[in-house]
Formats: C-alpha cells, sequence, structure tokens
C-alpha cells in the first residue's frame, strides 16, 4: 500500500462520451481503512464509497469508479481528498427524479444528489463523509488536474496536553522536542529536488517534486503540527520528512543533516518514518476552470517525462509554477505566506 500521490503507467481520464462528470470533496477518518485504495477481502475507503455508488446506481448500469487526487496509506486521514467519477445520461437521472423519494432534498443537479445519497449510506458507519457533490467543469481531472497537495502531521511530545480525544490523529512523542530547530530544518528542505531519501521505490515513478512549504508550530496546548504542501508526494514521503525533522528536534541529527541526507538522495535509516495516524490530507488545489484541461495534460507529460529517467529540466519539472498567480501559493524563504 501506498502513501500519498503515486506514480504509475495510467492515462488522462477524459470523461466518456455521454457522461456527466462529478467531483466528490471527501472527509475521513482513517484509522480502520486499509488506505484509500480498493483491495479484495480489505476495507478501504474506495471500496467503501464504491459499493455505495453500485447500492444506488444498481438499476442503471455498471457502477462508476473513482479517481483520486491522492491515494492515502493504511491509517491517514483526510479533511479535504477529492476524487471524481463520470455518471451516465441515465445514472444522472435516475438521482434528480422526484417520485419515491429519490431526490427527497430537491436538488437539480446531480452532484448534490449524489453526495445526499452516499451519506445516506455511509453514515452508518460515519467513518467517511461526502463533504460536496458537484458537477465538475469542463477538464476537471481530480489527480492530474492538481496544482498541490497539502498534508497536515500532529505530534505531542513530552510537554504538550495528550488529549485522549485526538488520539486517532496525533502522534505521542515520548520526549521534548525542539520545535523552532525542526522549523528551521523544515524550511531548508523546500524546493524542486531529487526527494529519493524519503521516498520508497517503486519502479518507474519519479521522486523529483517540488516542496513548496513546509513549517511547524506549537499551538496552545503545545502540541506541535507540521503543514507541508507540494506539487504531489511520492510514496512516505511526508512522514519520512516528518521524522527527519522529529530527529533534528530531538537532537539525533544536526539541523544541516535533513538537506544533506536529500542531496545524497539514497534511502536512509537515519530518521525513523512516523506513524501513519498523526498525518492528514487537508487539501488539493486547482487552478481556474479555464485552465483544468491544460494542466492536466502538463502533469501527466511531466510525470512521463520523470519516468524516462529524464535528467531534472526546472522548465518541465515546475510546471506548476507557470500558472496564473492566483493559482500559485506565496512563499517566501520555503514558507508560505497569505
Amino acid at each position: 500500500m501506498v502513501d500519498e500521490e503515486i506514480e504509475s503507467s495510467s492515462t488522462l481520464h477524459p470523461p466518456l462520451d455521454g457522461t456527466r462528470r462529478i467531483r466528490l470533496d471527501i472527509a475521513y477518518d482513517g484509522t480502520d481503512f486499509n488506505g484509500w485504495g480498493r483491495q479484495p477481502n480489505l476495507r478501504t475507503v474506495q471500496g467503501e464509497i464504491e459499493q455505495a455508488l453500485a447500492s444506488i446506481l444498481r438499476r442503471y448500469g455498471p457502477p462508476p469508479t473513482l479517481v483520486v487526487a491522492g491515494r492515502t496509506d493504511a491509517g491517514v486521514h483526510a479533511t479535504g481528498q477529492v476524487a471524481h467519477l463520470d455518471l451516465t445520461d441515465a445514472q444522472a437521472g435516475s438521482l434528480l427524479r422526484p417520485d419515491r423519494g429519490r431526490n427527497r432534498g430537491g436538488e437539480r443537479d446531480a452532484g448534490t444528489a449524489l453526495a445526499r445519497r452516499l451519506n445516506g449510506i455511509l453514515s452508518q458507519k460515519g467513518d467517511i463523509v461526502i463533504s460536496r457533490g458537484s458537477l465538475a467543469p469542463e477538464g476537471f481531472d481530480a489527480r492530474f488536474g492538481a496544482l498541490w497537495r497539502r498534508y497536515s502531521y500532529r505530534l505531542a511530545d513530552q510537554t504538550a496536553v495528550r488529549n485522549p480525544l485526538h488520539r486517532v490523529n496525533t502522534t505521542w512523542h515520548h520526549s521534548r522536542l525542539d520545535g523552532e530547530a525542526m522549523d528551521a530544518a523544515a524550511a531548508s528542505l523546500c524546493g524542486l529536488h531529487d526527494f529519493a531519501a524519503y521516498c520508497k521505490p517503486r519502479d518507474g515513478a519519479t521522486t523529483i517534486r517540488t516542496l513548496q512549504s513546509f513549517t511547524w508550530e506549537r499551538d496552545v496546548d503545545g502540541v506541535l503540527t507540521a503543514r507541508l504542501q507540494a506539487d504531489a508526494f511520492c510514496h512516505s514521503m511526508v512522514r519520512a520528512l516528518v521524522g527527519a525533522c522529529v530527529s533534528v528536534g530531538a537532537g539525533k541529527l544536526d539541523p544541516g543533516d535533513p538537506v544533506a541526507l536529500r542531496d545524497a538522495a539514497e534511502r536512509t535509516n537515519a530518521f525513523m518514518v512516523m506513524p501513519a495516524r498523526g498525518l492528514t490530507l487537508t487539501q488539493v488545489g486547482y487552478p481556474d476552470d479555464l485552465r483544468l484541461a491544460a494542466r492536466a495534460a502538463e502533469t501527466r507529460q511531466r510525470r512521463a517525462l520523470h519516468r524516462s529517467d529524464a535528467p531534472i529540466d526546472a522548465t518541465v519539472a515546475t510546471t506548476a509554477t507557470t500558472d496564473s498567480a492566483a493559482d500559485r501559493p506565496r512563499i517566501a524563504n520555503g514558507v508560505e505566506v497569505s
């Protein structure tokens, strides 16, 4: 299973003829899931949602499948996951029929109606919520259209208040950590680099990423929260980056070591990859509607070049930074600013 964004040989996902693309915004508690991606005989987020889709649309042909912005590993949570699916005209129409209570909410678009129906089924266990369903604009692709993904990681060290109500989304650490040193180390890691030292290797997958921002701060209860944003994250990258900073905070690594390890571009056991439970996918960013199709095509081309072992080319690898200013985060010294 995987952590965040996966590379694969898949192509773009244009809507099928005669279908309507639906965007789903999704939140879930990942504790009892074996990750996002469906797996035989295992409970997964994708599997649960697609099973609910099959139930709702059982009389209207094969059920749709989901394409997701970022696959998450077992135990990883989400408050801002995004996926898309394509409904046939018959499937979309069935959601809006007023007879037999199918459209109790009186929705006028299939996305809103589908979200309500899905939540009616998913609420039985309550660890998945469809935050919003909407008709996707033309060119929308949940995975390849994304400009960036944001994650947070919650960590309660020896000095923090340990709230049992947050036990499923917070990792507890036995010692006192230097949050300022961790924040400085995090900022030094930002930029366009090969993050092979922080990624589990996958055949045909690039480890070149643009880490746009990475910060640490303590809240009023003393809990340390990391916030990271990148164009995409490779397998185990977020939890490895967090682990390197924790080692700096604990005095096991010098402040400059995380960058030196990154630049060595080799997997290392110099730090621990942190547990999944502290990690949450919080938001996925997309360009304005007029740029959606172009962004998806650019991303797919860039991934294909990286899979062919091409050298880092800033004009290709930083495609996300060529979009309009409104689409870009503002970064100062490696830190996102508002």
